[in-house]
């Protein structure tokens, strides 16, 4: 062998071990999780919860960088801008990662500018109504609202807002038209509905299950395949006669597109020893958050997952017209 080969060889055999090296090190420094949306949400406990976890896993903390604004499109912007050494990731959800390409005009495709890390949770849902809506389940609500073609009034979020999307595919689904009416937040919309102002919504459990309890609003049904611990008594949407209608607030992690696999393979490991561990997922339990199966908690489910869920959502806005400006 020449000279010339060997120096080839010896450099290509030096590249491999420093790369090599880089991998096991990984992570030197701590770090950064950016949430996009402010401290204190359901979506910044949820990514504290899991990566306060699974900092014991990689020797190293993980700081959440709380960095809002446009519907939570400029924290994931920084994160599809940053660096792809694992060192900045992105804490995100079905509103960030699949809504936002179908309303927002983004400097970033959200098909291609992330690696998936792993499925965290997922929130579930509820159909519910006002208390006095002359209606005893979710078939009665279908065909009082078919009686009534578009009058009833739904509260949501906001234009573009879960609770919107959701609602624009349940008139999509049952074949009915609602009017839909937005606030600035879960609370003020639920304390219209329990003073009778408006007439349904779509939203999470947790705000859900006090209310239902307290008898002051009608719950309907859990969109899901699985009636909730702590309200046994809502059916499903299987069994209320609405079959297959899921809707979930799902939260994950993700690297910026090119990140190494070694890296991406280290940071789930952690999440799934996170998700494993009893005190993660009573905490995630008690804010009504479904921890998914261990073989959906790969890089590759979630990215499967996302791709499916944008598949089928943004069609769904598109012709809806939906546009946050």
């Amino acid at each position: 062998m020449g000279w010339g080969c060997r120096l080839l060889l010896a450099g290509v055999l030096t590249l491999a071990h420093a790369a090599g090296a880089a991998a096991q090190s990984y992570p030197s420094r701590p770090i950064t999780v950016v949430v996009p949306f402010p401290a204190g949400g359901g979506s910044d406990l949820i990514a504290r919860i899991v990566t306060g976890r699974m900092a014991a896993a990689l020797g190293q903390p993980l700081i959440i960088e709380n960095a809002t604004g446009a519907s939570g499109s400029i924290g994931v912007g920084r994160v599809a801008r940053a660096a792809p050494d694992g060192y900045t990731i992105v804490s995100g959800h079905w509103g960030t990662h699949v809504v936002n390409g179908a309303t927002l005009d983004l400097p970033y495709d959200l098909r291609t500018a992330f690696a998936p890390i792993v499925w965290m949770a997922s929130g579930l849902e509820a159909i519910i109504a006002r208390k006095t809506l002359p209606a005893d389940d979710l078939k009665g609500l279908i065909a009082w609202l078919k009686a009534h073609p578009g009058e009833a009034l739904m509260g949501t979020s906001g234009v573009g807002s879960v609770g919107h999307i959701h609602g624009i595919n349940f008139q999509k689904v049952t074949g009915t038209q609602v009017r839909f009416v937005p606030y600035r937040g879960i609370a003020p919309t639920m304390q219209d509905l329990v003073a009778g102002q408006i007439d349904m919504m779509i939203t999470s459990t947790s705000d859900v299950v006090p209310q239902a309890h307290a008898g002051t609003i009608k719950a309907f049904a859990i969109t899901a395949d699985h009636r909730i611990a702590v309200a046994p008594e809502i059916p499903t949407v299987d069994e209320a006669g609405l079959p297959g209608f899921y809707t979930q607030m799902w939260h994950a992690l993700w690297a910026p597109a090119g990140t190494p696999k070694s890296v991406i393979a280290r940071l789930n490991a952690a999440a799934v020893e996170a998700l494993a561990d009893p005190a993660v997922k009573k905490r995630l339990a008690d804010i009504d958050q479904d921890t998914p199966p261990r073989e959906q908690q790969t890089p590759e489910a979630l990215g499967a997952h996302h791709m499916a869920e944008i598949e089928k959502w943004w069609p769904i806005i598109q012709a809806a017209g939906i546009k946050v400006k």
